[in-house]
């Protein structure tokens, strides 16, 4: 049984072919493309006002340099939102809950702002690595410390968004499962447990969007100290 609930984060196989590929492209083929009329249907202005906020509130803390990534970020975020979503439903698999998928998301991105960062100013980007006033004994161990953690920074955007998604489905089975197994014997409990799985639901979407957010907002204060 203890293994049967780990069966969901395996990719699913048809014919021996895995299904992760049609998972990952599926998001891009649920939104409208916008037309080239002046107006457009409410779908696709309520679709537009969102970006354009989302867009706004990312942008905020970054220079004029930063903003050439905005299309980039914005479309990482929705694809992020759009896959957590699409795996809270029933008979569905959730690409991120793959550490390697958010590993190749995150990786390249935050390898891109650390080269942009030495690229464009050197100085300040290493910088970084010694806070000033520092006392001459600890420059070494302080270089060593921010070095370290500069190199953790994609595995932590990795690990969060996994292991928040991961373990929001794995409470999610855990709890149905205790509401079949109660229901014959003790209705009443049954139902109050349905209903915390109820509440833990709504609270898995609102992680589902939040971690989303998360994981490209941290990306953009990545860029922030590099430009």
């Amino acid at each position: 049984m203890m293994v049967s609930f780990f069966d969901q984060f395996a990719s699913p196989l048809y014919l021996g072919i895995p299904l992760i590929a049609i998972a990952i492209t599926l998001p891009w083929v649920l939104y409208p493309t916008p037309s080239s009329r002046w107006i457009n249907n409410r779908l696709i202005t309520v679709q537009g006002w969102l970006i354009n906020r989302f867009t706004n509130q990312l942008m905020l803390p970054l220079n004029m340099g930063g903003h050439k990534w905005a299309l980039l970020l914005v479309s990482l975020m929705i694809f992020l939102i759009t896959i957590n979503m699409l795996g809270l439903l029933p008979y569905t698999f959730t690409p991120t809950t793959q550490l390697s998928l958010n590993m190749g998301f995150a990786v390249p991105l935050w390898l891109a702002t650390v080269i942009i960062g030495m690229r464009n100013q050197p100085t300040v980007a290493l910088g970084h690595l010694l806070p000033e006033g520092t006392p001459i004994p600890l420059i070494p161990v302080l270089i060593i410390i921010e070095t370290i953690s500069l190199f953790i920074r994609p595995l932590a955007l990795g690990v969060r968004l996994t292991a928040n998604l991961t373990a929001g489905h794995l409470l999610i089975q855990l709890i149905a499962t205790a509401v079949f197994v109660l229901l014959p014997m003790m209705p009443t409990v049954a139902i109050l447990t349905a209903t915390v799985l109820f509440l833990l639901t709504l609270l898995e979407v609102a992680v589902a969007m939040i971690q989303a957010y998360v994981f490209v907002l941290l990306l953009s204060l990545y860029l922030r100290e590099n430009v």
